[in-house]
């Protein structure tokens, strides 16, 4: 099986390396295309006003100076020799993607870019800040190849990429699984903290506040508070299908006059 890992944090990650080590239970095929400096928060975004350079740094390793969808684009169209890969895996993300932040996520978005050009997807994330006397991303290295493995047993949709988030807990205390609906907050937890600079000029930090929501039963959220491994079917078809239906009854046909 070949693999084709990339994620948001950069070339240089912790978390990638965790998911090199994850992907190497998976298979020996494995081609690394990230980007060159920190992506996060660049959702989907494609590189189109400035030139995108590659760094080599091994046979199977490349850094980009463009954002995860360029580096996933880029590895499947001109990077990797040979064969296409069979699975794309994006992250491991220092940090939490769920509720409404995965439209955010250059991690997700490094999955939807394999989606869309073919190949199955899995993003994954590793909730919380460094826990004591344990490594950061022991939760999504010691659960991530095991649930990989059934996941492709099981398959998934063409159109749907997979979200993975480990819980900022020991390991002895994860004990379940759960698939997920995606969630939505209850607080709003982004916001932007005004600092001055040397020479007395504003500047703003963009950020996210610690509070918690009180998501319902099956969502990604409650899972993650609950010390749960998420597991959440994601596409990209944005529509609201019941807004469709009943706005075809009163604005479906001539255009109305002003």
């Amino acid at each position: 099986m070949r693999l084709l890992l990339t994620n948001d944090d950069g070339i240089h990650a912790e978390g990638l390396e965790a998911l090199e080590r994850i992907a190497r239970q998976l298979s020996d095929d494995i081609w690394i295309v990230a980007p060159e400096y920190e992506q996060s928060g660049a959702s989907r975004a494609l590189t189109l006003s400035e030139p995108v350079r590659v760094r080599k740094l091994d046979d199977r390793r490349f850094a980009v100076s463009g954002t995860p969808t360029d580096c996933v684009m880029l590895g499947m169209s001109e990077l990797i020799k040979g064969a296409k890969p069979d699975l794309v895996l994006s992250g491991v993300n220092r940090g939490a993607n769920i509720a409404e932040d995965v439209t955010m996520s250059g991690t997700v978005a490094g999955a939807i870019e394999g989606m869309a050009m073919g190949v199955p997807a899995i993003a994954l994330s590793q909730t919380g800040g460094p826990k004591p006397h344990e490594p950061f991303f022991e939760a999504a290295e010691v659960f991530a190849p095991g649930i990989i493995k059934r996941l492709l047993e099981i398959g998934w949709p063409k159109d749907v990429v997979i979200n993975l988030n480990f819980p900022n807990r020991p390991i002895s205390e994860i004990t379940e699984v759960e698939v997920t609906r995606q969630g939505f907050r209850d607080v709003q937890v982004r916001h932007a903290e005004r600092r001055s600079d040397l020479r007395g000029r504003d500047y703003y930090w963009m950020g996210f506040r610690q509070e918690r929501s009180q998501p319902e039963e099956g969502t990604d959220l409650r899972a993650i508070y609950e010390g749960k491994i998420s597991v959440t079917p994601l596409h990209i078809d944005l529509t609201h299908a019941e807004t469709v239906f009943k706005m075809r009854g009163v604005l479906g046909g001539a255009p109305p006059k002003a």
